[in-house]
């Protein structure tokens, strides 16, 4: 009995150790452009949503870590819901309500938090931010997926 709990403890540390490395990148969230020809000026380059899954009636946080070429003094962030396929929701926001502003050159963070309703229904959702500025339309357009937890508790993506 010895020998196989060794041989067990030996084969699983071993597992344990590589899936802790790759955890950080398990916990990425999957993103696309609206546009893959557009050159958006804002450049996105990970999300993170804490919790993931988002429960209903508790905080979520959205984090977008970007970048951009060009200083932005303010503008807007337009967050589309769908639910199956289904548009359910849009709220805008002033994006220095988002992020610092005036945005500089390089790297910045935009985080969005909310709390979604207790009746919210579980299941899988898409989330399309569009940011825009005076004068440029589309500073960038990006869209994800993210689900919300059958648990009562737990936390909510947006009053989307």
């Amino acid at each position: 009995m010895d020998t196989v709990a060794a041989q067990f403890k030996l084969t699983l540390l071993p597992l344990l150790a590589i899936s802790l490395l790759f955890l950080p990148f398990l916990q990425a969230t999957d993103f696309k452009y609206c546009d893959k020809e557009d050159n958006y000026v804002v450049k996105v380059s990970g999300i993170d949503i804490s919790p993931n899954p988002v429960a209903r009636g508790k905080p979520a946080t959205f984090t977008i870590s970007a970048s951009t070429g060009q200083a932005i003094s303010g503008g807007k962030a337009v967050i589309d819901v769908s639910f199956f396929g289904v548009h359910i929701h849009q709220e805008t926001h002033p994006l220095c309500e988002e992020t610092s502003c005036p945005i500089s050159v390089g790297n910045f963070v935009l985080s969005h938090n909310q709390v979604l309703p207790g009746f919210t229904p579980p299941g899988s959702y898409t989330l399309k931010m569009t940011l825009s500025a005076d004068g440029i339309p589309q500073l960038t357009c990006i869209s994800f997926n993210f689900k919300i937890g059958f648990g009562t508790s737990g936390s909510s993506v947006s009053d989307i």
